[in-house]
C-alpha cells in the first residue's frame, strides 16, 4: 500500500510504498480511506513544531473518511496512525457513522476545523442564553467560516464577523462585519454592543484592542481558539475590573479527546448543514506536487 512520509521534520511528504497491515486486532477496525484533509494541525505536525508530532518517520493527517471492510462509510481521528495513507488499523472508538447523504470531500475537509467551535460552544461556554450574539475574530479563516454556522445551529440571532478582508466577510452570511484596519487601533469596535460569547481565531494586537473597546452591557464569555496574529497579548488588570468578562481557552488541553470523542456525532450532523465550502482536491500519489502550492487552500487528498 502506499502512504504519504515525512522522514525529516518540514521536509514535504513523500509518495511511498510501504508493507501492508498486519491484521487488525479485536479491539480495532481496518478502514480504506477514501478521504483526508490536510489542516493547520497536520502541517504543523509534518513540520515537527505541534507538541504531538510524534517521531519520524511522521504520516500526516489526523482525521478522514473512510469505509469499513463491512462496507461502512464513517469519519475517523488517527492522530497515531496518520490519515494520508491506502488503509488505517484504528481502535473501535475512534470511527463514527458517517450521516447518510453527506458529502466525504467536504466532511474530510471541515469537520475538524468545525470542531474548534463545536467544542468551544460545548465545553468552554456556560448558560448561553436564547438567541444569543456571538462575535467571531478572523471569521474568513477556514475555521472562523465554519464557525458561523455552527453558531446559527446552537440558537445564535446575530452573528458578527472580524476579520480583514471585507470582501470575504460579505459572502460568509453574517449579520454585521467589522474589518480590521491597518492601524489596528483604529479598528472601529462600536457596533458590537451586546455581545454573549467572543470566538477567537487570530489573538494578538486585535484582541487587546478589543478588550479595550468592549462595552457590552451582557456578561461576556471569551474563547480563545487560534493565534493567527500573534502568541500574546497584555491584559491591564482595569480591564479585568471594568468589563464582566470571563477568559478561556478552547484546545485538547482544556478539554479531552474523551470529550471530544462524546460529541463527533453531533458534529458530523452539524457539519452536514454546513453550506458547502471551497476546497482543493488532490490525488494522493500528487502529494509531492501539491503540498506546498495549496499553502492557502483547503486540501483534501483522496486515495
Amino acid at each position: 500500500m502506499h502512504q504519504a512520509v515525512v522522514s525529516e521534520w518540514g521536509q514535504t511528504p513523500r509518495y511511498t510504498e510501504v508493507p501492508d497491515l498486519a491484521a487488525p486486532t479485536p479491539q480495532e477496525v481496518r478502514i480504506k480511506v477514501i478521504a483526508a484533509g490536510v489542516h493547520r494541525v497536520v502541517r504543523s505536525r509534518a513540520a515537527g513544531k505541534h507538541y504531538s508530532s510524534g517521531s519520524l518517520p511522521h504520516v500526516p493527517g489526523v482525521d478522514g473518511i473512510g469505509m469499513t471492510e463491512d462496507g461502512e462509510m464513517v469519519y475517523f481521528v488517527s492522530f497515531a496512525a496518520g490519515s494520508l495513507s491506502e488503509y488505517v488499523n484504528l481502535p473501535k472508538h475512534a470511527i463514527k457513522p458517517l450521516p447518510a447523504g453527506t458529502d466525504p470531500i467536504q466532511a474530510a475537509g471541515m469537520t475538524n476545523p468545525a470542531l474548534s467551535s463545536w467544542m468551544a460552544f460545548h465545553s468552554r461556554t456556560t448558560n448561553l442564553p436564547v438567541d444569543f450574539t456571538v462575535l467571531i475574530v478572523g471569521a474568513t479563516s477556514a475555521s472562523g467560516r465554519v464557525a458561523c454556522s455552527i453558531a446559527r445551529s446552537l440558537g445564535a440571532k446575530r452573528v458578527i464577523g472580524v476579520a480583514r478582508n471585507k470582501a470575504a466577510l460579505e459572502t460568509i452570511g453574517l449579520d454585521e462585519t467589522i474589518v480590521i484596519a491597518d492601524q489596528i487601533d483604529h479598528t472601529d469596535f462600536s457596533s458590537v454592543g451586546d455581545v454573549d460569547i467572543i470566538l477567537d481565531y487570530v489573538y494578538g494586537p486585535v484582541t487587546a484592542h478589543l478588550f479595550q473597546s468592549l462595552a457590552s452591557k451582557r456578561p461576556v464569555q471569551y474563547v480563545h481558539i487560534g493565534s493567527l496574529s500573534g502568541q500574546d497579548i497584555m491584559v491591564p488588570g482595569s480591564i479585568l475590573r471594568s468589563k464582566n468578562l470571563t477568559i478561556r481557552g478552547s484546545g485538547s488541553g482544556a478539554w479531552s479527546m474523551q470529550d471530544a470523542s462524546k460529541n463527533v456525532e453531533g458534529l458530523l450532523k452539524a457539519v452536514q448543514a454546513i453550506p458547502e465550502q471551497p476546497i482543493r482536491v488532490a490525488k494522493l500519489e500528487d502529494v509531492e506536487q501539491v503540498w506546498n502550492e495549496a499553502m492557502t487552500d483547503r486540501l483534501v487528498f483522496t486515495m
